[in-house]
């Protein structure tokens, strides 16, 4: 298929750029595959959508304060790093700006010396490896130093840094947020979980992907960046039984149906897993783990608009964000949602 498939004119008005005041007062699209239907809702309603022994799969990454901004040692120069994944012990794959500028060997400091970093290896598109020294708890020294690093179509600040976090975020590890979950109240969870309806955590630490649009034409010639993720035996156990007594499996955004279309292209079932993924979804896609999808309004071209296009069809999800943005709908990470059933 080509990317062209995949583009539409969004006006730049209609982009979020501050997260609305109440997180589950966002609009809720909801999409009816077997007779393409579409109603409009509040996310507060989605409960409505729900049927009690259905699984809500929720991505319990936790997003790193990960922008670092700095100066070279030799030269005073700015230098902005992105953290994208550990690799191991102080090492990190980075997000450089301005790369050319930074080669192996050259030396940064953050803080006033609270943490310094060495570039020792050069890697593609401005990706680098970073080894950090500090004296004490690296994540503390993060938190001191680090920013929430916003998508860039996020121009104002956010003064409410927990905003670009789930309410269930616990694990350390992303590089952007699971924006489907940032809807979600512990008052609408509670409500969900009263209705007979299973909560399910699994981990996906969203990584450089986000942040690469896709360059070639043909979009089967595109390579996804690989991101780590894992279920335990006990999230896979409740999944299975979901299965087993008739109830769906609703993934709440696309890195927890990724994570489980992982898991079963992997193992031929749901089971305990963990490991890297680099799987790529588009039309046409047979989905063997997920019944139903919650996810936001994505970037033009972008991977995620495939993977939608490819849980309905691409015409539908077509019309359904043209009539997103007649209906004035706020698209991507602070935006609004649609459930695809």
């Amino acid at each position: 298929m080509n990317i062209d498939d995949f583009d539409f004119h969004l006006p730049e008005e209609l982009i979020a750029q501050t997260p609305l005041k109440e997180r589950a007062s966002s609009n809720l699209m909801v999409l009816n595959r077997s007779d393409e239907s579409i109603e409009h809702r509040q996310f507060s309603q989605i409960i409505d959508c729900l049927k009690p022994g259905d699984s809500l799969v929720l991505n319990n990454t936790k997003v790193l304060p990960a922008r670092l901004l700095g100066t070279k040692e030799e030269t005073g120069a700015n230098v902005e790093l992105l953290l994208l994944h550990q690799i191991e012990g102080d090492r990190w794959e980075v997000l450089a700006k301005p790369a050319k500028k930074i080669k192996e060997g050259t030396m940064i400091q953050f803080g006033n010396g609270l943490l310094r970093a060495t570039c020792v290896e050069n890697l593609e598109q401005g990706g680098k490896i970073i080894e950090f020294d500090y004296d004490g708890i690296f994540l503390e020294v993060l938190n001191e130093l680090g920013e929430m690093p916003l998508p860039p179509y996020i121009k104002e600040k956010l003064d409410d840094q927990d905003r670009y976090q789930t309410v269930y975020a616990e694990d350390p590890g992303s590089a952007a947020a699971p924006t489907a979950g940032l809807h979600f109240t512990e008052e609408l969870l509670q409500t969900i979980r009263d209705r007979g309806i299973n909560i399910v955590y699994l981990t996906l630490h969203v990584g450089l992907g986000t942040f690469r649009p896709v360059q070639v034409d043909n979009i089967e010639e595109h390579d996804m960046h690989a991101e780590y993720y894992h279920l335990s035996a006990e999230a896979a156990e409740q999944l299975k039984e979901t299965k087993q007594q008739g109830g769906r499996i609703i993934a709440v955004g696309t890195t927890s149906i990724r994570t489980l279309e992982t898991v079963m292209r992997d193992h031929q079932e749901l089971k305990a897993a963990s490991g890297w993924t680099d799987i790529f979804i588009y039309p046409p896609y047979s989905f063997q783990a997920v019944d139903g999808l919650i996810t936001n309004f994505h970037l033009p071209k972008s991977t995620l608009i495939m993977l939608v296009s490819a849980f309905a069809t691409k015409d539908f999800i077509m019309r359904a964000y043209h009539e997103a943005i007649d209906q004035r709908y706020r698209f991507f990470s602070f935006g609004d949602a649609m459930i695809i059933l």
